[in-house]
């Protein structure tokens, strides 16, 4: 009893859902409706039409809002330079420009995040550790600047950069400069 009942209403459901689509393409008089909608390369085609409609749907609004609202405002066009401006805009000049902090922060700063890239590598995620990582070179570089010690952290990536930084560090260590306690 009750199997028959699930059959009778999940057959009501299903009448309910397509009967709405078939009227539709039994109304709009194109028999090839329902071939495409049948067929896989008939529901591709569906697809590929839909996309081109909502494509140009999104595209005619802007349109006709740049034909309709006439010449930007005042506002307008400082908010667009400010835009553009922020685009081009980068701080590492401004950040270089920057007094360095005494070498003693410096030291202090490299030895905890010396500590913690060495001991992040199994409890914290890569962007965790890749941040630890730029840390630690921005400070060497900056204590680096201040002991005059030539170095190449911002040019190098991989290995290369990880020898590098070995080589920075055993030449701040002769410096004079304690790393690791």
């Amino acid at each position: 009893m009750a199997i028959a009942h699930m059959a009778v209403l999940s057959a009501a459901l299903s009448a309910l859902l397509i009967l709405p689509c078939a009227a539709t393409i039994l109304l709009s008089g194109d028999p090839s409706g329902l071939r495409r909608l049948l067929t896989r390369k008939g529901r591709q085609q569906l697809r590929a039409d839909n996309r081109e409609r909502a494509d140009t749907r999104h595209l005619a609004p802007r349109a006709r809002r740049r034909v309709h609202r006439g010449p930007p405002s005042r506002e307008e066009r400082t908010w667009r330079r400010v835009d553009r401006s922020l685009r081009t805009w980068d701080p590492a000049p401004r950040l270089a420009s920057l007094r360095t902090p005494p070498i003693e922060q410096l030291a202090y700063h490299l030895r905890r995040l010396d500590r913690q890239r060495r001991n992040g590598l199994a409890t914290h995620s890569e962007v965790w550790l890749a941040a630890v990582m730029r840390g630690y070179d921005t400070r060497l570089q900056m204590a680096c600047r201040c002991l005059d010690i030539p170095e190449r952290l911002e040019s190098l990536q991989g290995a290369e950069r990880d020898l590098e930084r070995q080589r920075v560090e055993a030449l701040l260590e002769a410096a004079g400069l304690t790393l690791r306690c």
